[in-house]
């Protein structure tokens, strides 16, 4: 995969005291993150401690019951939602987990929703918008599958395709919910390569949110460490994720190292059988 002509975005997005509830349950309380140009920031903590229902906020999605979600560069910040929808759409693309199964449809025509925003009520594709589509189609390793009917696709092929139209929004800011679910290595790899170089390359600012935490200590600028709807810990990847921190957020013993070279964290989860010594059969004399 490669980011090679995307364009250079400059926007940040910010959740300042956030609260938010599903019915009369209140599910984060006074939750507050930055997504700057150039930064990866990673989501991570158990299921239920709401850092999808964050990033659901982040993107408009999920009603906003305190708080405030800004956008816009430096000083000129300015609430999300005085952009109309388009205009949110244009700088905001969200990866989500919950996405439609759509039927008799070939895979870049998927991929072309995400040009919507940039078109008009009544214009067609434009070169820019097939540029786009292609350059999507390729990033996300789709190109030889363009033509197939992505009910034809399994579970991780159809979760490239979505990743792909979110790409094709050209947007400054991207949110990807759990982006390596249902992924094989090599592309939960390739995904979180193609992060990195979106972030490095081109300034997109990037949220998202992570279960496996060696693959938040490798892409990650920024970690969030939720737990019980509110912020435990947050910053560099090697402060938040301590064994002290995961161990008492995950309930369960966890170990971290440090790798010496690379200054990357390992992490090390000990479960009852992890001491276990793995005895192989005696070869039989002769």
């Amino acid at each position: 995969m490669s980011t090679r002509d995307l364009p250079i975005p400059g926007s940040e997005l910010r959740g300042d005291g956030l609260v938010l509830s599903y019915g009369r349950a209140r599910v984060v309380h006074d939750v507050s993150l930055r997504l700057s140009p150039g930064t990866v920031t990673a989501l991570i903590g158990p299921n239920g401690s709401g850092k999808s229902t964050v990033l659901r906020a982040l993107a408009r999605l999920h009603r906003t019951e305190e708080g405030q979600v800004q956008i816009g560069v430096d000083s000129d910040l300015r609430d999300s939602s005085a952009l109309s929808a388009k205009e949110f759409a244009r700088t905001v693309a969200m990866l989500s987990q919950s996405r439609p199964h759509p039927s008799g449809i070939e895979v870049r025509d998927v991929v072309a929703y995400g040009r919507h925003p940039h078109r008009g009520r009544f214009s067609g594709s434009t070169d820019a918008d097939r540029a786009a589509i292609t350059r999507s189609l390729a990033l996300a390793g789709l190109t030889d599958m363009a033509d197939r009917a992505v009910d034809q696709l399994s579970g991780g092929e159809l979760q490239r395709v979505w990743l792909a139209t979110a790409l094709a929004q050209d947007t400054g800011i991207l949110l990807l919910d759990e982006p390596t679910n249902h992924l094989d290595l090599r592309y939960q790899i390739e995904t979180l390569d193609l992060v990195r170089d979106l972030a490095d390359d081109h300034g997109t600012a990037i949220g998202v949110v992570l279960h496996d935490l060696d693959h938040a200590a490798s892409v990650a600028d920024e970690v969030v460490l939720m737990h019980q709807g509110r912020v435990h810990a947050a910053g560099d990847p090697a402060d938040v994720l301590t064994g002290e921190n995961l161990s008492y957020v995950y309930g369960l013993r966890i170990e971290t190292t440090v790798d010496p070279v690379t200054g990357r964290v390992h992490v090390q989860p000990q479960g009852r059988h992890h001491s276990r010594i793995r005895r192989l059969p005696l070869a039989a004399s002769a």
